[in-house]
């Protein structure tokens, strides 16, 4: 069928969400709200941190920072949508609105990936290059870097949306998700959409795989690194590769799992949603904090300061 032959009807979708049942709904709106305060207080603190306290000057802090905001606008995108269903039950959202969710999701989400990659470029220049470290790595850079991550998220996102915008909606409307996403919006499309699955698989999956192959293949460099070569300081760096390690591993496999196979139902896809939407942005600023004791005490520092000021 071409798409020629339709024209775009539907004007709204609906959400089946994570369950029908009333009553676990109103369980899973108190867990997915404890959650929400928490993402929301650890990022908040984590930037208000690196900000504030003058001992977080190196580009590692200044990209955690980063990383916060971004945890922040991505639990941010998704998840005041999903309490709002759970509270009220009503599970619809405009074709405007989807598009926009969809667009800011994978805007968010596409920064968080390429600034991981900056994190670890970060890194590598630290144990490899240590002299030169500071002058490679100044601020300029870094803000260069990070406008680089934000663009690199647009691009990703904007290809999506544009190429979804093309397709002719005319008639089933009802998502298996709780939000809006690429797998479950191009399924509803009035035309064979092999040719843009592909394509989406691409921008999303494939790209993710690659990513994250090298990310790993760059921090096993930097692990063995420090092994052999590292001293001073080792355990320092070993637990902040260490965390590294692990933010990328409960961002990137989520990610591999919904978006690097052929866009078709699983009975794990709203368990790996959850996971990558509302767990992961919480997780980030604790596993951080808990292996960095820089950020404990900065973030102590600071504290103190608040409660003199309030004396």
């Amino acid at each position: 069928m071409k798409p020629e032959n339709f024209t775009s009807t539907v004007t709204e979708f609906i959400f089946i969400g994570l369950t029908a049942n009333h009553h676990l709904q109103y369980v899973l709106f108190l867990v997915v709200l404890t959650v929400c305060v928490t993402t929301w207080l650890g990022n908040l603190t984590i930037i208000t941190t690196v900000i504030t306290d003058h001992q977080l000057r190196a580009p590692m802090y200044f990209l955690l920072g980063n990383l916060a905001f971004i945890d922040l606008s991505e639990s941010s995108v998704t998840v005041p949508k999903m309490l709002w269903d759970l509270a009220s039950q009503q599970k619809a959202i405009s074709f405007g609105g989807c598009m926009t969710q969809l667009f800011f999701f994978h805007f968010t989400g596409g920064a968080a990936i390429f600034l991981l990659m900056v994190m670890a470029l970060d890194r590598y220049l630290a144990i490899h290059k240590p002299l030169q470290y500071p002058t490679i790595m100044n601020h300029a850079l870094c803000v260069g870097l990070v406008i680089g991550v934000w663009l690199g998220g647009f691009v990703h996102s904007i290809v999506q949306v544009t190429l979804i915008m093309k397709l002719p909606f005319c008639g089933p409307n009802i998502l298996n998700n709780y939000y809006c996403d690429v797998p479950q919006v191009i399924k509803l499309a009035c035309t064979d959409t092999f040719v843009i699955e592909m394509l989406m698989f691409s921008n999303s999956g494939l790209l993710t795989i690659i990513i994250f192959i090298i990310l790993i293949a760059s921090y096993t460099i930097i692990l063995v690194k420090i092994r052999v070569h590292v001293t001073k300081g080792k355990v320092k760096a070993l637990s902040t590769c260490g965390a590294q390690i692990t933010v990328v591993c409960i961002h990137f496999i989520p990610c591999i799992l919904i978006y690097a196979r052929p866009f078709q139902e699983f009975v794990a896809d709203k368990a790996l949603s959850a996971l990558y939407t509302v767990i992961t942005p919480m997780l980030n600023p604790l596993i951080y904090t808990l292996r960095n004791s820089e950020m404990k005490n900065a973030i102590r520092r600071v504290y103190k300061r608040f409660l003199l000021s309030e004396r």
